[in-house]
């Protein structure tokens, strides 16, 4: 499959910073069913970034998953990663699709209605949220299950749920109409980082049947 055939079928998108274990931890879990990791580090140089996307390229490339750059289409193009993640405020993405080129995963995180309707074309997938209020994001309030409703019934393209979203609450994000989900500290943080991928997509798996 190309880039955007595994995107389509994407569910679980887990977003990570470097981490003593970080071979590990993604071969633990892309094995166990993730389809795309981010590389999300806010205080690293680039050097460093380029370092540690050395360890996510090869672990997606084994579990035939994809990896995209937090925020950084020259370090994502030097990396050789499979796209990057932009916020509202980031570079623009059609600047970002003249960086990587036609093949490239261009990511947009949209946190309002109207952020669907002015998605650009060369966004290939949005995110809906934060759902709930999260460390991970911090100043930025919760937007509930309504954006993630209002995503379901317009968006036009790929699209993942995010924010505060764990194995207690997925089921009533996904009847809310999410069939793609990210999550951050529901398997950073977990004891079995593989169990609580399981987990979530057993969760996933039976609110949508």
């Amino acid at each position: 499959m190309d880039r955007r055939e595994r995107l389509e079928r994407a569910r679980l998108y887990v977003v990570t910073a470097t981490r003593p274990d970080l071979g590990g931890f993604l071969d633990s879990i892309l094995g166990a069913g993730v389809d795309l990791v981010q590389l999300r580090d806010k205080h690293a140089e680039a050097g460093d970034l380029l370092r540690y996307a050395d360890t996510f390229r090869e672990a997606a490339t084994r579990h035939g998953a994809l990896f995209v750059v937090n925020d950084r289409p020259d370090v994502a193009l030097a990396a050789g990663a499979d796209g990057v993640h932009l916020g509202q405020n980031d570079l623009p993405p059609a600047v970002a699709r003249r960086v990587l080129g036609p093949d490239a995963i261009i990511g947009l995180s949209c946190h309002l209605p109207d952020d669907y309707a002015s998605a650009p074309p060369e966004a290939d997938y949005l995110t809906a949220g934060p759902v709930h209020e999260t460390p991970t994001k911090p100043g930025r309030p919760g937007v509930g299950l309504e954006l993630v409703r209002y995503a379901a019934a317009h968006a036009d393209r790929p699209w993942f749920a995010i924010g505060g979203i764990g194995p207690t609450n997925v089921a009533e994000v996904a009847g809310a109409g999410a069939t793609r989900i990210v999550v951050v500290r529901a398997v950073t943080e977990a004891n079995d980082p593989a169990a609580a991928v399981r987990e979530l997509l057993a969760e996933l798996s039976a609110a949508r049947s």
